[in-house]
């Protein structure tokens, strides 16, 4: 009996990860520096999907960097707190202590 029910809450935990996996894919954030001279769009598992950099910010490769760290930063930022945002109702419905996630 103990056996069945282990196994259905493993069954459920599977499912609930792939709809969290799911849900974290289809949050897209965007993060912009330097006026618009780079901006970085990313998912919600922090997968970075497009980066757009303007021209003029090539010319100065230091500052360049400097700004891509800036933006890939500050969106993972935006993800984490939309992925806290999107599943933290979940999470707490499974119980998970607030800060864990």
């Amino acid at each position: 009996m103990e056996l069945n029910k282990m196994q259905q809450m493993m069954e459920q935990a599977a499912a609930m990860q792939q709809v969290m996996q799911q849900k974290l894919r289809a949050v897209q954030v965007e993060s912009s520096v330097g006026g618009g001279a780079v901006v970085v769009r990313m998912n919600g598992e922090k997968v970075i999907q497009s980066v757009k950099i303007d021209k003029d910010a090539a010319a100065d490769v230091e500052m360049l960097q400097d700004l891509i760290l800036a933006a890939v930063n500050e969106a993972a930022r935006k993800a984490d707190a939309e992925a806290k945002n999107q599943l933290g109702g979940m999470l707490g419905n499974m119980g998970v202590p607030p800060g864990m996630f």
